[in-house]
C-alpha cells in the first residue's frame, strides 16, 4: 500500500444549500487541521431572479458563479487557518447536493452569465429542492410503468420531481428556447470540477441516482420521444459523458483553478460526488447493512448492500455508487432541519424550543404530525404532499408543536428503515451525520422511536472529510477509498441508547402515523394534491 508522506494534505469541499465549507485534512491520519466557509451572495432563489423576474411555486434556484467565489475565498482561507504550505497539497475533493443541474453552453459557462438569458429563469442552475417538475415526473412514472421500463424497479417504482429527467423536461416545456442553447445538462458536482480541471467527467453517482443511468444504459431514445417528440435526444444531445468512477481523479487542478486556489497547478482533482454518499467514507460506514444518515436542512439516507433489491420508494440501488464492489442504496427526506426552522416563532430559538420540549414525555403535547412540509422523497416520492398537524388546540404551545415535528421526521425515518428491512436490506447500525446530530433531544428521539443505538461520525464536517478522503484516494496516497476511510475516517459507535419505556409510546404515535400517511400519501385522500393545484392556479390568475 502506498501512503503519502505525514506532510501530505488534501482538502475536501463541501458545496451545500446555502454554502460552501473547505477543509484541510492530514492524509496520513484524517486530522482536519483548518477550515472556511463561504455563504453564497445568492442564498436559494425562491421568490424572484436577482433582476427581479418573479418566480413560481415550488421554484428552487441558484446561481452557479457562487459555487466559483467559494474556491476563490474558502479554500485559501482554509490552507490558512491550517498553517500548512499549499504546496504541501496533493489532491481536492467535492461534494455537492445532488441533483442541482446546471445548463451550460458546450464550453460550460452557465447559461445565466449570458446577457439574453439573465432574466430567464430556466437559465439558472435548478437547486435539489426545486420541486416545480412534478408534473413532468408524473408522467415519466406513469410512462414507464406502461411501458414496463426495466430501470423503473432500481427506483423504488417512482422518479422523483427533483431528478434530471423531470428537471430537464420542465425546462424542454416551459422555455424551448433556452432548451435549444443548453449544449449540456450538468451536474453542478461535475460542473465544480469542471471548473477545476477543465475537463468534464461525469460521475458514476449521480448518473446512476438522479441521471437513471443503470447497468451502463440510460432510457432508450423511444421513451423519450414518447414523453415529448423534441426530447428524444436528450441523453445524446445533453447528457451523455464519459463516466468517472468514485475515488479515481477526474483529471488535474488547472493554472486558472490554481489561481483561484492558490494550490498547485497539476495536483489530483477526484472525481464529483454527493454529499451523502462521501460521508460513508468518512463515518468508516461502507459494509452492507450500515445506514449513513446525514440529517441538515434534509436527510439523506445511504447504506451499501451486497445484492440488488427492490425497495419501495427508494431513491436508487447503483452498482458502485457509494464504493466499489457493493450495491450502494440511497433514500431521504426532504425536509428535516427546513421544517424545524419553520416553527420557530420570531420571539424563540432553536435552543429554547428545545430546552422546553426536553421537558415533556412522549406523548405529553397530543400532537402528531405528517413531515411533508417539503414533500416526501422517500418512500411516496411525491412532492405535491404537505404537511400537516393534528390535535393542535388553542392551548398548544410553540415547543409541542416543535417536539411533535422532530418526532414526525424521525416517524420518517422509521418508516424507511423499516421499508429497507422488509425489502431485504436489513439495516443493522444507523450511523448519523449532519449538523443535527449536536441536538441531544433530536437524537434521543429518534434512538426512541427507531428502536435501536445511534452510532454518530465523528467529525462535524462528515461531507467534506469524505471528499477529502476520495481525494487521497485520487491523489494515490491509498490504493482505494477503502482504505483511505480505514485511516482517515472516524466513528463513535453505539453513543446513543434508546428508551424502552419511550419507545413503547412511539410505537402507539407511529401506528397512527402510518395511518395518516396511507391516508394522504397513498391516493386515498387527494386533497393535498388539490390545494397545490388551486395554489398554481391562483398565482397563474
Amino acid at each position: 500500500m502506498s501512503v503519502a508522506p505525514s506532510g501530505s494534505f488534501v482538502i475536501g469541499v463541501d458545496f451545500g444549500t446555502l454554502s460552501g465549507r473547505a477543509v484541510v485534512v492530514r492524509v496520513s491520519d484524517g486530522a482536519e487541521l483548518g477550515s472556511a466557509v463561504h455563504e453564497y451572495p445568492h442564498a436559494v432563489l425562491t421568490e424572484a431572479l436577482p433582476g427581479g423576474t418573479r418566480l413560481g411555486p415550488d421554484w428552487a434556484l441558484q446561481v452557479p458563479a457562487d459555487y466559483v467565489e467559494v474556491l476563490k475565498t474558502a479554500v485559501p482561507a482554509a490552507v490558512a487557518a491550517a498553517g500548512i504550505d499549499p504546496a504541501e497539497v496533493i489532491g481536492i475533493g467535492t461534494d455537492f447536493t445532488a441533483c442541482t443541474m446546471v445548463p451550460t453552453t458546450a464550453d460550460g459557462t452557465p447559461l445565466d452569465e449570458l446577457p439574453e438569458f439573465a432574466g430567464r429563469p430556466h437559465a439558472y442552475t435548478k437547486l435539489w429542492k426545486h420541486h416545480a417538475a412534478q408534473g413532468q415526473a408524473d408522467r415519466i412514472n406513469r410512462l414507464a410503468a406502461k411501458r414496463g421500463e426495466p430501470w423503473l424497479a432500481r427506483y423504488g417504482g417512482l422518479i422523483s420531481s427533483e431528478w434530471e429527467f423531470a428537471k430537464g423536461l420542465q425546462v424542454l416545456e416551459e422555455d424551448p428556447e433556452i432548451y435549444a442553447a443548453m449544449a449540456r445538462w450538468v451536474e453542478a458536482a461535475d460542473w465544480i470540477v469542471w471548473q477545476l480541471t477543465g475537463d468534464y467527467v461525469r460521475n458514476a453517482c449521480t448518473a446512476g441516482y438522479k441521471g437513471i443511468r443503470q447497468d451502463g444504459h440510460y432510457p432508450v431514445q423511444e421513451f423519450l420521444a414518447e414523453l415529448n417528440p423534441a426530447f428524444a435526444g436528450f441523453v445524446a444531445e445533453k447528457l451523455d459523458q464519459p463516466i468517472g468512477e468514485l475515488g479515481d481523479a477526474a483529471g488535474t487542478l488547472s493554472a486558472r483553478a490554481a489561481e483561484w486556489t492558490g494550490l498547485r497547478e497539476g495536483i489530483a482533482v477526484a472525481v464529483g460526488n454527493v454529499d451523502a454518499h462521501v460521508t460513508s467514507a468518512a463515518a468508516q460506514a461502507l459494509e452492507p447493512g450500515q445506514m449513513v444518515a446525514i440529517m441538515g436542512t434534509s436527510t439523506c439516507h445511504v447504506m451499501n448492500g451486497d445484492k440488488v433489491a427492490t425497495v419501495p420508494g427508494m431513491c436508487g440501488v447503483v452498482e458502485g455508487g457509494i464504493v466499489a464492489g457493493l450495491y450502494g442504496y440511497e433514500a431521504g427526506q426532504s425536509g428535516v432541519g427546513d421544517i424545524f426552522a419553520h416553527y420557530v416563532p420570531p420571539t424563540y430559538t432553536h435552543e429554547q424550543l428545545t430546552e422546553l420540549a426536553a421537558k415533556q414525555r412522549p406523548g405529553e403535547h397530543g400532537l402528531l404530525v405528517l413531515d411533508w412540509h417539503s414533500g416526501n422523497r422517500s418512500v411516496l416520492v411525491d412532492h405535491e404532499l404537505s404537511g400537516l398537524v393534528v390535535g393542535e388546540t388553542l392551548a398548544t404551545r410553540p415547543e409541542d408543536v416543535y417536539r411533535a415535528v422532530i418526532e414526525a421526521t424521525a416517524f420518517g425515518t422509521r418508516t424507511i428503515v423499516e421499508t429497507f428491512d422488509r425489502a431485504g436490506v436489513p439495516v443493522r447500525e444507523f450511523v448519523v451525520a449532519g449538523g443535527l446530530m449536536k441536538n441531544a433531544l433530536v437524537m434521543q428521539i429518534y434512538a426512541d422511536v427507531l428502536k435501536r443505538p445511534l452510532s454518530v461520525i465523528g467529525s462535524d464536517q462528515g461531507p467534506a472529510l469524505g471528499s477529502a478522503i476520495h481525494a487521497a484516494a485520487a491523489a494515490g496516497a491509498y490504493p482505494d477509498v477503502r482504505a483511505a476511510a480505514t485511516a482517515m475516517g472516524r466513528k463513535q459507535e453505539a453513543v446513543w441508547q434508546p428508551d424502552p419505556a419511550a419507545g413503547e409510546v412511539y410505537d402507539e404515535l407511529f401506528a397512527e402515523y402510518t395511518r395518516l400517511h396511507d391516508y394522504f400519501g397513498r391516493g386515498e385522500n387527494k386533497v393535498m394534491r388539490k390545494l397545490r393545484a388551486l395554489r398554481r392556479r391562483a398565482v397563474a390568475a
